[in-house]
């Protein structure tokens, strides 16, 4: 390697000739990196796009799958009401009803069966978790709210599912929610804790 005083010295057209070619580089540069930038902009785009429209196919398949689930568990459970037609939560309902939808607000009920002084208020999910709970809980404001003439009637509450486990059947337990689940071919309530509200 040379030494630095073998170089000659720097005059003033020696710099400013560096400096224009540091200009025209760095101008280079910024418009070599404005092009990149803009390639992976488009490329992201592409791809987010493509990505987007996968999730969004996946999200239909599996709400639909979702959506199955819920439908057949619905059925199920509806069938098994409405073929028994017997006792539940203690009382004879005289009618009984599948997605009755509220008058006044969005909220939609399962299953409904009805008498002439009381309400059972079914809420069924193809499996339910304790979040769940709290939701079958505002079904009472919510039924008030769109039935008003339901207003003294007593209301009692049940969760229908297809898979329970100990922790969601003592949530249940707690709050006076009757537990309804499948044991083969039969359904089975528990309603001993049962509260009417």
């Amino acid at each position: 390697m040379e030494p630095f005083t073998n170089y000659p010295p720097a005059t003033f057209e020696t710099v400013w000739a560096a400096l224009q070619e540091t200009d025209k580089l760095q101008k280079e540069n910024a418009l070599q990196l404005e092009k990149s930038s803009a390639e992976f902009d488009r490329r992201l785009e592409k791809s987010s796009t493509d990505f987007d429209r996968r999730i969004k196919k996946l999200e239909e398949i599996t709400g639909s799958w979702a959506n199955n689930h819920g439908c057949f568990a619905e059925e199920y459970f509806f069938n098994s009401f409405y073929k028994g037609k017997q006792n539940f939560f203690g009382e004879k309902f005289d009618e009984i009803r599948k997605n009755l939808k509220g008058t006044e607000t969005d909220d939609e009920f399962d299953i409904v069966m009805l008498n002439g002084h009381s309400i059972g208020i079914v809420e069924v999910k193809f499996k339910a978790n304790k979040n769940d709970v709290p939701k079958v809980l505002k079904k009472i404001d919510a039924f008030r709210i769109n039935f008003p003439k339901y207003q003294n009637h007593k209301i009692y509450l049940g969760l229908a599912t297809l898979a329970f486990y100990p922790l969601l059947e003592e949530e249940c337990i707690n709050r006076g929610i009757a537990i309804i689940k499948q044991a083969g071919d039969t359904v089975v309530i528990n309603d001993s804790h049962l509260r009417a509200y």
